[in-house]
């Protein structure tokens, strides 16, 4: 059975997130396994009873911690028998320390198949790509991640965008969203964007058109100096789903997620967006 993780501070944001986490299960017949991290303080060690002022704070922080987790987890189950989703298997994984740490190391001991979670339109998405945290989650995990726009409303997934490069690595990147796009019986739209720094000789397009053939994948060229608008109009012009980027594209991610971009993006973007792994 495959396994997908879904991070949460059981914010409203979350529970929306939950959503797409319970549809992706649903298609993969998939268990999702929760995780509510909280963190210790660091105390101030001059308190004159530092060991028992301490054991004192932890101890209600933990059973705090607790509680808000086992108050919460019927919320959960609520929202997927609301969605008549009652019948997937959903187990739950209270942990203290460090966000990252953590989700690594389920990832790795749970055999966790795909990363759900929920990020801020204003800064979550900047957060995902350029901060320590779920860029640490990518590239020290075999999962897919996938972050869900604070106010996305769930579609089902019928077209995907792909950003590619035409290179090996997206090659391999694209065989793989393939599968997944199979199980949503969904088209993929790749998307070129391409400039006088950015160009691809058409023999190799023509190359990946005819490999693809018999898949449901459309190759797409956009000649513009503005990578994130393009793809922002791309999106609207097609009414994409979902956005699904390859981690590995040095060169291209470095320039499309810019922090000046990526704010631009980030503003605007309303769906879901998957980062496929590369190994």
């Amino acid at each position: 059975m495959k396994k997908i993780l879904f991070p949460t501070d059981f914010s409203e944001k979350a529970n929306n997130a939950f959503i797409y986490a319970l549809k992706w299960a649903e298609k993969y017949d998939a268990e999702i396994v929760t995780l509510h991290v909280y963190e210790l303080p660091v105390l101030d060690m001059s308190y004159v009873d530092v060991p028992i002022y301490q054991a004192e704070v932890y101890q209600s922080l933990e059973l705090n911690s607790f509680q808000n987790f086992k108050d919460q987890i019927p919320v959960l189950r609520e929202i997927a028998s609301r969605h008549k989703l009652e019948h997937i298997p959903i187990s739950n994984v209270l942990l203290s320390g460090d966000l990252v740490s953590n989700i690594l190391q389920l990832v790795g001991s749970e055999n966790i198949n795909f990363v759900i979670m929920g990020t801020s339109r204003v800064s979550g998405f900047k957060e995902m790509f350029l901060g320590t945290n779920t860029a640490s989650v990518m590239t020290g995990s075999n999962a897919y991640v996938i972050g869900i726009p604070d106010d996305a409303s769930y579609q089902p997934v019928d077209k995907i965008c792909f950003t590619t490069q035409y290179t090996i690595e997206d090659l391999a990147a694209l065989r793989k969203l393939i599968t997944i796009a199979e199980k949503f019986n969904a088209k993929i739209k790749c998307i070129f964007i391409e400039n006088e720094e950015n160009e691809v000789k058409e023999v190799i397009i023509a190359d990946w058109k005819a490999m693809f053939a018999a898949d449901k994948v459309e190759f797409y060229t956009v000649r513009s100096k503005d990578v994130e608008d393009s793809i922002l109009d791309f999106i609207k012009l097609h009414k994409i789903n979902l956005l699904a980027v390859a981690k590995h594209k040095r060169g291209f991610w470095d320039n499309l997620f810019h922090s000046s971009l990526t704010k631009k993006l980030a503003m605007h973007i309303e769906i879901p967006l998957l980062v496929l792994h590369d190994n």
